[in-house]
């Protein structure tokens, strides 16, 4: 499947919660609509700009009343919206857009790459992105930093600050991954697991044993119970046991599967899950350190040609880190009049362009709650190859220590309420958010 294609899932709302689950993904757009305008949005002031940059850099908690009254007249909301449309990246290079990263040649095609061809030139680049993440890196693990994205043009990393996605340490995601990335990973003695295959095969494990169970059933119905002492079969997967061949005495005319098919059927599995969500790999703890260490040395992290050849992975951030230049998220309103019934009616739209980090999310709808007076709906438009980090983790545990989490990660530079939505464990599986509505303060999605 193409990964760049949103995966078809049933569209079935959710019922109406006061606060939606986390969404990993980065959103490259999203597009709220309400019936109150969004005037407030527009046009902001040198001062209100300079402030949001400021509160951005100071990770000021803004708390605003349940309904702003004014909010075209509200300095605070102006300032808010300003500090929640910042976002870091490295390397910043203005005449190219830098995310996404998978499936970008087109859009970089035909620009200007004076590294392209020059050796000396690309070990500068990745010298200094080098120092970036290992910034980025320290950072996460002194609990200043909440969690980055490294953007490579074959694969997604995502690492997560011990406290999030309810895990107790540090972890990495990698999506999609190949076999060779996961062999090269494995020489380097990186531990991971593969959550999603280990889910599917207990899945399978568990209809097959719910299967065997109504096979027993039919077969005790139909007097066929089997003799006491006998052994049941053994299961198609289980390549190395033959014994019941010789009971019935045929061991010879069966062609035994020998150790280089068994190798190779196994190959063929683990290729067959490459570029797919199910390849998703989790690195934890410790093992994240020896992560950074093979991504910063590893060859194939960078292209060799095409567009984005000697061009460095993108990192993104919340948060300021070494080498990161500050940037901001797109925002535009539109007005346009929907035919409702056989009348007119305006309907207000207010348009961000990524990357939208999953912070960054949850504080627009922060104050979209309070200015659009608790109604608004929203379009969510993912990066599709980072929607699979909404998996649940192998040991996430939901019942974390709130107030542990508060206290770690109190200097994180997120909002208490974002914190809290950030710790929760993923609850989306391989989907994201495609769209989202509140009524009334209470919200409703799809996924």
């Amino acid at each position: 499947k193409d990964l760049h294609l949103p995966v078809a899932v049933p569209e079935v709302p959710s019922s109406p919660k006061c606060e939606f689950p986390a969404d990993w993904s980065i959103k490259t757009r999203i597009l709220f609509m309400s019936s109150q305008p969004f005037t407030w949005a527009e046009h902001l002031k040198a001062q209100e700009e300079a402030q949001g940059f400021a509160q951005h850099c100071r990770a000021t908690e803004t708390n605003l009343p349940q309904s702003i009254q004014e909010p075209k007249l509200s300095t605070e909301l102006r300032c808010a919206f300003q500090q929640s449309l910042v976002y870091w990246l490295h390397p910043s290079v203005p005449w190219l857009q830098l995310f996404p990263r998978i499936g970008a040649d087109r859009k970089i095609v035909g620009r200007a790459s004076p590294w392209s061809q020059d050796e000396a030139l690309q070990q500068v680049l990745m010298s200094d992105w080098s120092v970036s993440f290992t910034s980025l890196y320290n950072l996460l693990k002194a609990k200043l930093c909440p969690y980055f994205y490294v953007c490579t043009y074959q694969f997604t990393v995502l690492f997560r600050a011990a406290g999030l996605a309810g895990s107790e340490v540090i972890t990495a995601v990698i999506s999609p991954t190949t076999r060779g990335l996961r062999e090269a990973m494995r020489n380097e003695g990186i531990e991971f697991s593969l959550p999603l295959v280990e889910e599917s095969r207990v899945r399978k494990q568990k209809n097959s044993e719910v299967n065997l169970e109504a096979e027993v059933a039919n077969s005790l119905e139909a007097g066929n119970s089997m003799e006491d002492g006998e052994e049941p079969a053994p299961s198609d997967d289980d390549d190395e046991s033959f014994s019941w061949l010789e009971e019935m005495g045929v061991q010879d005319k069966v062609k035994k599967p020998d150790a280089i098919s068994i190798k190779l059927r196994k190959e063929k599995h683990e290729v067959q899950m490459d570029h797919r969500p199910e390849s998703l790999a989790l690195v934890k703890g410790t093992n994240t350190f020896t992560l950074l260490n093979f991504l910063i040395n590893c060859k194939s992290l960078v292209a060799v040609a095409g567009p984005q050849a000697g061009l460095p992975p993108t990192l993104l951030s919340p948060v300021a880190f070494r080498g990161g230049t500050m940037q901001t998220l797109k925002a535009r309103s539109i007005n346009a009049k929907a035919r409702v019934h056989s009348a007119y009616e305006d309907i207000f739209s207010l348009e961000i362009v990524g990357p939208v980090m999953p912070h960054s999310l949850h504080s627009l709808t922060m104050l979209l709650r309070a200015a659009q007076r608790g109604a608004f709906s929203a379009v969510l438009y993912a990066h599709e190859p980072t929607a699979v980090f909404n998996a649940h983790l192998d040991d996430a545990s939901p019942a974390l220590n709130k107030e542990t989490i508060h206290k770690d990660l109190t200097a994180c530079g997120l909002h208490p309420k974002t914190l809290d939505q950030l710790s929760q464990c993923p609850t989306l599986g391989k989907s994201c958010i495609r769209s989202l509505e509140m009524k009334d303060y209470a919200y409703t999605w799809k996924s």
